[in-house]
Parts: structure tokens; sequence; C-alpha cells
């Protein structure tokens, strides 16, 4: 276990801190460049890119070998990383910023990959559990690292800081035993890429622009949308006829592989859409400062990262699967529904303090669906296919990701906004906490915090679902023990 999981280890730490840390450092780069409308190209880039390169590397890795193609991401991510801190603009950035994506999408792939090719199947469950609970322990600390970096050294020190780490990475990938390539090598699929491109990238921009409600931005979401379906559809059914597919769609028609899939979806929809509402209720209900938001983050990122670990312990212990986040998933549902109709009440006897402390106890339930997912996809997958295996997951989970924060944040603003003097305090809550609140008359007052309230409520139902999906999902798992 020491030799395997450090190499692997590392290179996930790497590409999830790199997807948060640039976060905090978003004001200084807006500060040396100005350009403020276009910093979200520099979160954006990264984004699309490491997500169409996921499956490419499932597919190489699988054919050439996952260590080799381990390390080559390994490479164009740090150069990559030099590009980003000596960029001189926005636009500069932006095409370092792909570069990286491009090296940082096989880092999670490959890295499962080789997890499901070193570890025993009945050890999976234990080694996934693990893998989560660094997973969510890396998105906490990314915006904390990228503060302090960014406060003492500058923006560049974000991306400077993967070349110590980058480094220590390809010398623990080395350490990996080597194994021989079982994928077929013929041509690659770049029909398969240019549609599977065609379908991702138009969606996750219009799911983007989803998030801002913006009437100005309609004509755009459906010229995206209208991009992307037809692609999509296309992919599918030149997918069926390729030689060498870039998706291999009759392991992804198994009941047992799209119900794993779907649980990671719902996974990363659960978890992107706490860790967004969570720290606009703080700040705009609470009033909470940034540091004490990052404070107050950490239970709930903490306890879903227990859950994993836990999970994956009873997985290796028992040998069940699907029983466990059957269970827990059920059980966070209903917690995520006291959260939306008791999240006042709480609030108001414990404070900013209130609605963390729920969630977190939600989270110990909720971290049980995310390493049974990849459990299952990895038991599945035959040996000569596990990169795509992986690959499949991680797409899953990254599209989840963007839909359910556009459903989560588009549920609050619906309900905000079917009153508009509520949807413009709201805004300056966001901005200056609620002493925009605080200077209305009672009456409006009242009226105004009930109507936020009712926002968050429904919101946090919508969450719910997510979670009721997933526990739908895992009690019809089909494969219920490795």
């Amino acid at each position: 276990m020491w030799r395997i999981f450090p190499p692997i280890l590392l290179p996930i730490f790497l590409a999830v801190v790199d997807g948060t840390i640039v976060a905090a450092a978003l004001p200084a780069m807006a500060g040396a460049f100005g350009e403020v409308e276009r910093l979200s190209w520099v979160v954006a880039s990264y984004l699309l890119a490491s997500t169409v390169a996921a499956p490419v590397y499932g597919r190489l890795g699988d054919a050439f070998g996952r260590r080799r193609l381990l390390l080559v991401a390994l490479v164009l991510f740090v150069v990559a990383s030099v590009l980003c801190a000596l960029a001189q603009g926005i636009l500069s950035l932006t095409a370092a910023r792909v570069l990286q994506g491009f090296g940082g999408g096989g880092l999670m792939v490959l890295s499962q990959a080789l997890l499901g090719e070193n570890v025993p199947r009945r050890q999976l469950g234990r080694a996934q559990g693990i893998l989560a609970a660094v997973i969510v322990a890396s998105s906490t600390f990314g915006p904390v690292a990228g503060g302090v970096l960014t406060q003492f050294f500058g923006w560049p020190s974000v991306f400077l800081i993967n070349l110590p780490l980058g480094a220590v990475a390809m010398l623990l990938v080395l350490r990996l035993p080597a194994h021989a390539a079982r994928g077929k090598r013929g041509g690659f699929d770049w029909a398969g890429l240019l549609l599977f491109a065609g379908f991702v990238v138009p969606l996750l921009l219009a799911l983007e622009q989803m998030q801002r409600l913006d009437a100005a931005m309609l004509l755009g979401i459906v010229a995206s949308l209208g991009v992307s379906l037809p692609c999509l559809v296309l992919l599918l059914r030149f997918e069926r006829r390729a030689a060498q597919p870039l998706f291999p769609l009759e392991m992804l028609r198994r009941p047992a592989m799209w119900r794993a899939n779907a649980m990671a979806a719902c996974s990363g929809a659960l978890l992107v859409s706490e860790v967004t509402l969570l720290p606009i209720h703080l700040q705009a209900v609470d009033g909470a400062s940034a540091a004490r938001i990052g404070l107050l983050m950490l239970p709930l990122t903490a306890t879903v990262g227990m859950g994993s670990l836990v999970t994956g312990w009873l997985v290796t212990r028992t040998g069940r699967l699907a029983i466990f986040p059957a269970i827990g998933q059920t059980a966070a549902a209903l917690g995520l529904l006291l959260v939306a109709f008791g999240h006042h009440q709480v609030g108001a006897a414990l404070g900013p303090w209130g609605l963390p402390a729920m969630l977190a106890l939600v989270a110990v339930f909720q971290g049980s669906a995310m390493p049974v997912a990849q459990v299952t996809a990895q038991a599945l997958a035959p040996p000569a296919m596990l990169g795509a295996a992986a690959a499949s997951v991680q797409l899953s989970r990254s599209v989840g990701s963007a839909v359910g924060v556009t459903l989560v944040i588009g549920a609050l603003f619906a309900i905000l906004s079917q009153d508009g003097a509520t949807a413009a305090v709201f805004a300056q809550m966001v901005q200056h906490g609620p002493a925009a609140l605080a200077g209305l008359p009672d009456a409006i007052r009242a009226t105004t915090a009930a109507r936020i309230d009712s926002g968050f409520s429904v919101a946090f139902i919508v969450v719910a679902a997510f979670a009721v999906m997933n526990a739908l999902f895992a009690w019809t798992l089909p494969l219920r023990r490795i």
C-alpha cells in the first residue's frame, strides 16, 4: 500500500487543488491585468480542457500503459503551470490554463485506473474511501492555500507551487510497478473526440451562463444547447460503429455500470451544490467574514471525507457494496429535508454554526456514494478498459456537478426573483452582509427575510432530490458484493 498510494494520491491532490486554489488568486489577477469581465475564463478554460481530456487519457492509457501516460500528463501539467505564472495578460493566462487542463484531465483518470490495476479487488473499497477523503480534503485546502500564497508571494505562486510537487509526483510514479498495456492500439477515435468536445464544451458553457439568470444570455444559452445536443446524438450513433471507440458503450449500457455513473453524477451535484450554497448563506444571512466562512466550511468537507473513509472500510471488511450508499443516501435525503425546513430555527439558536452543523451531520451519510461508484466501475471493467471506466465516472461527476449547481442556484433565485425588491435586497446582502436587511422598515424586513428563507428552503429541497436519486440508484444497483 505504501508503494502504491503515494504515487496515486499526489497527482490526484494536484488535480483537485488546482481546480480550487486559483479562485483565491482571482482578485489579485484582476488587479494585475484588469479585464474583470474575463476572469471567469481562467476557471472555465481549465474545467473545459480537463473534461475533454479525461476520456482521451482513459483510452490512450488503456492502449499504451497508464504509468507512461501519467508521466506525460504530469510533464504537461508542470510546463503549463510555468506558462501560467509567466502570463502577461488574461488571454495568455487563459491559453496556458487550457494547456494545464489538458494535463490535469489525465491526473485524476489515470490515477484512478492505476489504483484498479494495482490494488486487489477486495481492497478497492478501502482504497477508494481514502481516495475520496483526499479529494474532499484537497478541495478544502485549495482556497486556503491560494489565499496564503497570493497574500505573501503574489498570484503567480499558486502556479509555481506545482513545480516541486509535480517533480515529486513524477519520482513517485516511477516507483509504480510497470504493467503491460492490455488495450487495443488501433487508430485513435478522432471523430468521436471532436463530437464529444462539441457536446461537452457548449453544454458546460450553457450551464455556466444559466447560473447568472440573465435574460440577455438566453440567446447564447439556446445556441450552445443547439450545438451540444446534436453533437451528443451524433456521438452516440458514431461510437456504436467505431472500431476503437472513445466511449465503450457496450460496457456503459450494463445496468450496474450506468448506475455507478449516475451515482457519481448525483454525488458531484450534492457536494458542489452544498459548498456553493453554504458560503452564500453565511455571507448574506449570517454576515460571516471571508476567513470565518473558510472555517465554517470545514465541518462539511471533513465529514464527507469521514463518510467516504468509513464506507470504504466497511466495503473491504464485509465485501458488501450497495447496501451502504442505499442506507446512507436515504439518511442524507431525510437530513437535507430537515435542513430545508429547519435551517432558520437552528440558525436562530446556534447562529452561524447552525447550518454548517446540520450539513456536517448529513455529510457523514452523503460520503457513502462516491467510493462505491468508483469501486463498482472498476470491479465491472475488464483490465483493458480500466481507464475508460475511470474516465466515464470522472466525466459523470463533472457534468453532474455543473448541472446540479445550476439547478440549485436557479431554484434559489427563481424564488427570490418573484419579488424584485427582495432580489435587490438579497444582492446587497451578498455583497455587504445582513446590514442591508437591517436598514429596512420592520414590516418589510420581516417579509423580505421570510422570502429569503423560503428561497434557501427550496434550494435545499432540490439538493435533497439529488440524494433521493442517489438512494434509488444504490437500492437498485445489481452488484451487491465484491
